[in-house]
């Protein structure tokens, strides 16, 4: 469901309502009290929902995945990623009640790597700038977790386009992923002792291509399977994410009109 922000939680809902499963587009909502909504219809219909966070089936993400688990890595210290478009001249997105800004177009993204890495956060900081309207142009978020020395810092922006890059810093190595980070693409691993080494996705599989085949084919599989969820996009990280969102707008000031 590709509709604006704004529309996505009653459009999600009357899809719900009719008895169909719904892949709804990111961010999920405008706030975490929206995604809870429909993601409580959900549940009360045994229907199949999820965020169409469409990077956490590409490739590259799955190979970083398990490069981390693998404890390759060590330890994760830091996670920084980046998403610029220059999209200032975009209607919606100079609109408050279209639910308009950055965060929720581009933010979403580095936010949303952040967590696919290090989970939930326990504590948001976020400085960033205001259009004359009261949306977010541009901001940078920066998270820290409980219990973990790690920190993430996740930056967006629609005045000016950015290199989209992102990394994963361990005490045995690091993962630089090449831009766009958030589209097909490949990453070079360097560990601390020894040589480093190139994933590429594989032929045919280029950020030109688009990369929503890989999450196309985990609707299909949830959906035959009779999951009302996915285990690589789960209910909790949707959430979970929108919190942060909320906490970032929060900071920085804006309020969508109706919320």
């Amino acid at each position: 469901m590709a509709t604006p922000h704004s529309a996505h939680r009653d459009h999600a809902l009357l899809a719900l309502e009719a008895g169909k499963h719904v892949l709804v587009e990111k961010a999920f909502t405008r706030n975490a009290d929206e995604a809870l909504e429909v993601l409580d219809a959900a549940r009360e219909r045994h229907l199949f929902v999820m965020e169409a966070m469409w990077t956490r089936f590409l490739p590259h993400m799955v190979a970083l995945r398990g490069l981390i688990a693998s404890g390759a890595l060590g330890e994760v210290l830091a996670v920084t990623a980046d998403h610029g478009q220059r999209l200032d001249t975009v209607e919606r997105l100079l609109a408050p009640e279209l639910a308009g800004g950055a965060l929720l177009d581009l933010g979403v993204y580095p936010v949303s790597f952040a967590y696919d890495v290090l989970g939930a956060p326990a504590a948001v900081h976020a400085v960033g700038a205001l259009t004359d309207v009261g949306v977010d142009a541009h901001e940078a978020v920066t998270l820290t977790y409980a219990g973990s020395r790690a920190v993430a810092v996740c930056t967006s922006n629609m005045w000016a386009t950015t290199a989209t890059t992102a990394s994963v810093v361990g005490t045995e190595g690091r993962v630089d992923i090449d831009g766009p980070f958030y589209r097909p693409t490949s990453f070079t691993f360097t560990p601390f002792v020894g040589a480093p080494w190139r994933f590429e996705p594989g032929p045919g599989i280029t950020a030109a291509d688009g990369g929503f085949e890989f999450q196309a084919a985990e609707v299909a599989r949830c959906v035959t399977d009779g999951r009302h969820e996915s285990v690589d996009m789960p209910w909790r990280a949707t959430l979970e994410v929108m919190e942060v969102l909320d906490e970032v707008r929060s900071q920085l000031g804006v309020v969508y009109p109706g919320e």
